[in-house]
């Protein structure tokens, strides 16, 4: 940079240089206006070096920005003429920047088509962006590349049409990218899937005691019946026998009073009926855990969040140590619409963590109420456990998340209930209750 300093005359000999008849305060004052504008163009060629500067350095980043760019990228006029490309264009095409500037655009296209579409496009004055457009262009190897073109117009500072910049990408690394993008989310479906039946399982294998006991109540009764029912029929078998073989009346009135044939007539009925009904139980409790344990395929159904609570309570209650103790308030009926074996394992999971955070309670208690609040059902779970500490409550629905000891928790079911509800249009908030213990509100959209 050179030093304007060094132009500056003496002031010494510019006053031994006076002219005659000017003053010497008048000569002073003409040598410090000098002093001031050579200071001026000081500054400014400082300044303006400055600007230099940053514009090489801005240059230079727009050029690296360009030369990393892997899209192809063509900067032309309003008459499709090229003015730039980045280097991605000339390996593409094999050809230099100079070979490529002041060439025709409409010379990279690889067949007469081509060429007359990319002429409609500029014959639209370049007035609105055209995007993925799929022209062929001619590689370096000669062969013609479907390319998937941008075209975006570019204007003057003061708004004058410049011209167009185009930028695209070869249509099969397109294809590449989308086949490894719905790869990776089929992959995170099937995952998630997984993820969501593993923790079913978990669920349910904490629950095997609860549900065995459900079953053997039903399965004893229909036991019981079928013995006495095959008592029944050999006695009923012994005495047809007799009736066909001719028995004179007296002898046939003795035996049915010795058979008890009128007491057997009089329990058939009942007998009958309660092994269809212990069959029947039997066969909502086995549906039930058919619905639960099985990958549910996104089913919508309308379904009463009564039944699944009451179920849920049941199965969990059955395996749960016998000082939880859970008190259930709901109306006769709360119909949605969804997964039942899905809202039946968010319900389980909410009750089954009710019942691990109040283990060192002495009288474990879980409230839950079920209310109707506008075009909602809600249900809140309240127990008197410890509560939830205020550090945990933003990541309570995290995956993976829990303060259980290792091996007592995936950390999967409260994130997994989360998004089941978030599924079914419903929300599920966790905080602490004013008069202790942790809420949690499942919020689940009214069946119209």
């Amino acid at each position: 940079m050179s030093n304007p300093e060094r132009l500056l005359p003496d002031s010494t000999a510019l006053l031994a240089a006076a002219p005659e008849g000017v003053g010497e305060g008048a000569w002073i004052d003409v040598i410090q206006k000098m002093d001031e504008v050579y200071s001026d163009l000081l500054q400014y060629e400082v300044a303006l070096e400055e600007k230099n500067a940053r514009l090489e350095e801005s240059q230079g980043f727009i050029l690296s920005v360009l030369t990393s760019i892997s899209d192809i990228l063509v900067v032309c006029d309003r008459g499709g003429r090229i003015e730039d490309v980045n280097r991605s264009l000339e390996v593409f095409t094999g050809r230099s920047l100079d070979e490529l500037r002041g060439s025709l655009f409409f010379d990279l296209l690889a067949d007469p088509a081509a060429v007359g579409v990319a002429k409609g496009l500029f014959a639209l004055r370049s007035d609105a962006p055209v995007h993925d457009c799929e022209l062929a262009l001619r590689a370096a190897d000669g062969s013609a590349v479907p390319v998937s073109l941008n075209c975006t117009p570019r204007y003057s500072s003061v708004g004058k049409s410049l011209g167009v910049v185009v930028t695209g990408r070869p249509v099969g690394e397109l294809r590449k990218a989308y086949s490894a993008l719905r790869q990776a989310h089929d992959d995170l479906k099937r995952t998630q899937q997984q993820l969501l039946h593993s923790e079913k399982m978990a669920s349910l294998g904490r629950l095997v005691a609860g549900v065995a006991h459900e079953l053997n109540n039903p399965i004893s009764f229909i036991l019981g019946n079928t013995h006495a029912l095959k008592r029944y029929a050999a006695r009923l078998g012994e005495y047809l026998a007799a009736v066909h073989s001719g028995e004179p009346p007296e002898a046939l009135l003795a035996l049915r009073e010795r058979l008890r044939i009128d007491r057997i007539l009089g329990d058939l009925d009942p007998l009958i009926e309660g092994t269809i009904e212990g069959a029947e139980r039997t066969r909502d409790i086995v549906d039930g855990l058919k619905r639960f344990s099985a990958l549910d395929r996104e089913e919508s159904v309308r379904f009463d969040l009564v039944t699944v609570v009451e179920r849920s309570v049941s199965w969990v209650c059955k395996a749960a140590p016998e000082r939880f103790t859970v008190t259930v308030t709901l109306p006769d009926s709360l119909p949605v619409i969804g997964s039942s074996g899905q809202i039946q394992q968010v319900v389980m999971n909410l009750v089954q963590n009710a019942c691990d955070a109040t283990a060192e309670q002495g009288a474990a208690r879980l409230e839950i109420a079920g209310v109707v609040e506008g075009a909602d059902v809600v249900l809140r779970f309240h127990d008197n456990g410890p509560g939830i500490e205020a550090r945990h409550l933003a990541h309570i629905f995290d995956p993976f998340f829990t303060t259980k000891p290792v091996g007592s928790g995936t950390g999967l079911g409260l994130s997994i209930s989360y998004g089941i509800v978030e599924r079914h249009g419903g929300k599920l908030l966790a905080a602490n209750h004013a008069d202790g213990g942790a809420e949690f509100v499942l919020r689940l959209p009214l069946a119209g």
